[in-house]
């Protein structure tokens, strides 16, 4: 009888441990396919921009002839120049928005002041809102400050970084993680508020700081819808992705096809790398945020 009681519990485990398999199986099996049905895409792009028998859309994935020409040829147009205005528009974006968010976030986490809640709320209910709502004015603004078209680098840039306090809920939610002790032992000791951040808090929250300037560096890297808006008809002042798109109109679709893919692994290239080399960082950046708010 004590046999086969001790032999139902080894079952059970034995049943447990086949429907965990079975479960984990069934979830790897979904992820597997959700990754190639998502890279399938990029992976045509890819092959598409080694493409050299012909420039315009064709029936096939795989080229016949591979070759450079594309990469070669983009540098003869004007991809450069907007290669390099979406990398000033990121890269100053990211700087200043990263600077303001970790200081609206420290500000917000560490002193207590009149409004501090009502102002924490209308910033959160305030960025619910779509963009896209104050578009218009935000082009007649831009348009009367000379900031449109040939200018539209300075323009991206201002818009891109006006809001940038709003985007302070993930970082206040890491620092809140981090005692104040630490804050009132480095005060005691003479430190300044602006020191406890720089010397304290910072090097504590490396993760939400890369997690900051990554989203920071994403957004006008890859932004279209507005850049159009406000640099439409001067190349001169166009982003990566504008300028890539208009090729794709029905009169050079045909000529620049395999050039816009090019272009589009090129554009694609920085931010995954970035990605992938601080990948660990900017999961527990998230995280890290989420703890607490």
């Amino acid at each position: 009888m004590s046999v086969q009681n001790s032999a139902i519990p080894e079952k059970r485990h034995m049943g447990l441990k086949a429907s965990r398999t079975l479960a984990n199986t069934t979830i790897y099996v979904v992820l597997i396919v959700i990754s190639v049905v998502w890279l399938i895409p990029f992976v045509c792009i890819l092959l598409q921009s080694f493409r050299v028998e012909s420039t315009y859309q064709v029936g096939y994935v795989m080229p016949q002839q591979w070759g450079l020409d594309n990469y070669r040829n983009l540098f003869q147009t004007d991809f450069p120049r907007w290669y390099v205005n979406t990398f000033i528009a990121a890269l100053v974006t990211a700087i200043l928005q990263t600077v303001i968010v970790l200081c609206m976030s420290y500000t917000l986490s560490r002193f207590r002041f009149k409004m501090r809640k009502p102002l924490m709320s209308f910033m959160l209910i305030l960025g619910m809102f779509p963009g896209m709502l104050s578009m218009i004015i935000l082009y007649r603004v831009l348009s009367d400050l000379g900031l449109t078209q040939a200018n539209a680098v300075p323009g991206l840039i201002l818009v891109y970084v006006a809001s940038s306090g709003m985007g302070y809920y993930v970082s206040k939610g890491f620092f809140d993680t981090i005692p104040k002790s630490l804050d009132e032992a480095a005060r005691v000791d003479g430190a300044t508020r602006f020191q406890v951040l720089k010397k304290i808090i910072l090097p504590l929250s490396k993760p939400i700081v890369i997690y900051t300037v990554l989203t920071a560096f994403m957004g006008p890297w890859g932004d279209y819808v507005f850049a159009r808006y406000i640099s439409f008809g001067t190349s001169s002042g166009m982003n990566a992705a504008v300028g890539l798109y208009n090729w794709l109109n029905k009169d050079q679709i045909a000529s620049r096809y395999t050039m816009f893919c090019a272009g589009g692994v090129l554009v694609a290239i920085p931010v995954a790398v970035l990605f992938m080399c601080l990948q660990k960082y900017y999961v527990e950046g998230v995280t890290g945020g989420a703890v607490k708010g």
